[in-house]
């Protein structure tokens, strides 16, 4: 391991009283959309999170989102970000969402506010503070006393304080939609009864906050009215509400996928991201979402899963330096243009749908102007159509959607691509000193004893929970034991050697015999769990055993997912003279964290609290060592990333501030597992446009 930190129809409408721009009027909805300031509105909505951005970065991502045909901004609220402890606020920095709301309003667009407060997200825990675990009697996400205490108390904080800062559109403000829960429908009937009546009660819960916007919940199919039920998926053109009374919205279109450290490179071809798209405003639709448009950073240790990289990049449109992603962006600006040509005889007009043939269809919207449009589709995975309609003549690629805004010309199709390509590219530049005086780059470095530091915090016969253990306050739990060989022992004359076999439930470990350190073991993105078994040098006499437990972000969603552990199982000496030595009910030795990071050696006064050793050639391979370089910040204002492909797993800090997890970690997948090219042709799935297969998972 290296720590590493780096310094320097229509139908029957719901209506909701409503100000918005300063301007009285009211938003309601019907069973074809939302209704803004008396008039129907499609929208196209984009995910930008501001946790996973930092704060400088949120003007230019609204902008650019705006710029590529974007009406509406979503994020999530991240409650274990905002409350520290029970009743210990934070809206600081990255996590101010307030500031975030009003960039939001300054650009002129709309906001939906997905409260939750569970959120899942590849987020660290749900969203849901580590702390509501260890409150007794808690459990998460059904009709749970302490639970629903603390959801409905931060809850209600957050939608008073934007109340307070007149953000909700009834004030003037750019939210019109909030949302209670996320994706509990998937998880309801593993708490039955409870589940059941939680869900319940959380929409009654959310409707009485009176915040004078529609609340939604997506993937709830059992939401009570007023709430309106929402789609999360690769494809929502079949979905359809639970009440007739509700429009069909998207809330989660995925225009890519996250990342797994020792994971492949998922990747969704912008041609099918439009496809599903059209298809879906073809089809009735007045509101898509991207998850993401821009995913972002997951700074520090707020990546979940486990196993999830610090980069959130998603494959989304801006990517996760804030750079449109092309032809991605651009092919998707063009489709948002196209589609809002068509906006008033989709919202207003009546809708006909007729069959061009073998897995070709149209369907025509009219109004009573005599408007026209018309969505034809071809979703064949194979084959190009050509089709006649209304005496025309059409040529349709394969999974390919034609917008005609005025019934004869097509003025977009999903698979045929106009965009430029763009291929960012990272150049390297020296890291410079300029006060040192000197050509080489100075580091300070320290390196910790593996084992236990200071006093042991217990001692326990077996072996704990690792996560029950740290209550996530760090990744790193120290197990250290030791053994005695008899000087006869027979291996010791042979000069064999025993091996050491670890079992733990993950995710990730370093084990040491005698301040040695003998390899790493891991599980991955899929499988937590893990066998490690390395050959190991005894010596006669006592030997120590010290390993080091590490957590990769916790477990972010599933039924009962508060109750899944991590954390050794088992130790085992195999190999003695054809003996097994179990060491799994000694007495272990338990010390939480590392030293360094107890002693906040990376920033402020804790850097004067060890002893560094200044060279100009940092020592490699050398586990637990901390590394830190005063430097200058690199010319220029482009966006800058630190090339760790020659570091081990760690964290890194820049000005104090924790970046991130970092783990080269080469992806385990072989070169046939992933594609030289993807066909955008047919149903997309997370695995169907792999590549990185063999090389590292993150590198910067």
């Amino acid at each position: 391991m290296n720590l590493c930190f780096i310094l320097c129809l229509v139908s029957t409408s719901l209506t909701f009283t409503l100000v918005y721009g300063g301007v009285g009027s009211n938003v309601s909805y019907d069973g074809r959309s939302l209704i803004i300031d008396g008039q129907r509105k499609l929208l196209i909505s984009a995910s930008i999170h501001y946790p996973r951005s930092v704060p400088a970065m949120w003007p230019a991502l609204i902008q650019t989102a705006k710029e590529g045909g974007i009406d509406v901004i979503e994020t999530y609220v991240f409650w274990n970000g905002h409350e520290l402890s029970p009743g210990n606020y934070y809206f600081g920095g990255r996590f101010d969402l307030v500031q975030f709301a009003k960039v939001v309003q300054d650009a002129g667009m709309y906001l939906i506010l997905r409260i939750g407060p569970f959120v899942a997200a590849e987020w660290n825990f749900g969203g849901v503070p580590v702390w509501l675990h260890y409150i007794p009697g808690t459990v998460f996400r059904t009709y749970n006393q302490p639970f629903m205490h603390h959801m409905e108390k931060f809850t209600t904080y957050i939608v008073n304080l934007m109340k307070k800062e007149k953000l909700f559109a009834s004030q003037g403000g750019p939210i019109i939609l909030s949302q209670i829960e996320n994706e509990y429908g998937y998880y309801e009937n593993y708490y039955k009864e409870d589940g059941k009546k939680y869900a319940l009660w959380a929409a009654k819960m959310a409707v009485s906050q009176n915040t004078s916007v529609p609340w939604i919940m997506c993937q709830q199919w059992d939401a009570p009215d007023p709430v309106i039920d929402t789609c999360n998926s690769f494809y929502c053109d079949q979905f359809t509400p639970t009440s007739p009374k509700r429009p069909k919205m998207w809330t989660e279109n995925w225009p890519g996928w996250f990342k797994t450290f020792g994971g492949r490179d998922p990747h969704r071809p912008v041609e099918d991201v439009a496809f599903s798209v059209a298809r879906f405003f073809q089809k009735g639709g007045s509101l898509n979402n991207y998850y993401m448009y821009h995913g972002g950073t997951n700074f520090g240790r707020t990546a979940g899963g486990p196993f999830i990289t610090t980069s959130y990049d998603y494959d989304a449109p801006i990517d996760e330096y804030g750079l449109p992603r092309l032809p991605k962006w651009g092919h998707l600006k063009e489709l948002h243009k196209a589609i809002k040509l068509c906006e008033h005889v989709l919202l207003y007009g009546k809708s006909v749908n007729i069959s061009l043939g073998p897995s070709v269809e149209a369907d025509i919207y009219t109004d009573s102007s005599g408007a026209c449009a018309a969505f034809i589709s071809n979703v064949d995975d194979k084959n190009d159509k050509k089709v006649v309609f209304r005496n025309a003549s059409y040529h349709l690629p394969a999974w390919s959607v034609s917008i005609l805004p005025d019934c004869k010309n097509v003025v977009f199709n999903t698979a045929k691509v106009s965009s430029p390509t763009n291929i960012v590219a990272m150049i390297p530049e020296h890291l410079q000193q300029s006060d040192k005086g000197q050509k080489t780059l100075k580091w300070d470095v320290f390196k910790e004893n593996p084992g236990i530091w200071g006093k042991a915090d217990f001692v326990k016969n077996g072996f704990v929970d690792h996560i029950n253990t740290t209550k996530d306050t760090t990744d790193y739990l120290w197990h250290t034991t030791s053994i005695l060989i008899d000087a006869n022992e027979e291996f010791l004359k042979k000069g064999s050697k025993p091996a050491l076999l670890i079992e733990s439930k993950g995710h990730t470990l370093h084990a040491f015999v005698n301040q040695k350190y003998q390899g790493t073991g891991t599980g991955n993105g899929s499988h937590s769990a893990f066998t490690f078994k390395n050959p190991i040098s005894l010596r006669a006499g006592k030997n120590e055993i010290a390993i080091l437990s590490l957590t990769v972000g916790l477990q972010t969603a599933g039924p009962f997912y508060d109750f899944i552990g991590a954390g050794v199982t088992s130790v085992k000496i195999i190999g003695l003279n054809n003996r097994t030595i179990d060491l799994s009910s000694n007495a272990w030795a338990y010390k939480i964290g590392v030293l360094g990071e107890h002693l906040s050696i990376y920033q402020g006064e804790g850097m004067n609290s060890v002893k560094w050793t200044s060279t100009s050639e940092p020592p490699k391979g050398q586990a637990l060592t901390w590394y830190k370089a005063i430097v200058d910040a690199p010319s220029g204002d482009e966006p800058v990333g630190l090339d760790m492909l020659y570091m081990g797993k760690g964290l890194a800090w820049l000005n104090g501030e924790e970046i991130g997890r970092y783990w080269p970690r080469i992806s385990e997948f072989k070169k046939e597992d992933c594609v030289q090219e993807c066909d955008y042709r047919g149903k997309f799935n997370p695995d169907k446009c792999d590549t990185g297969c063999g090389e590292p998972s993150q590198k910067w």
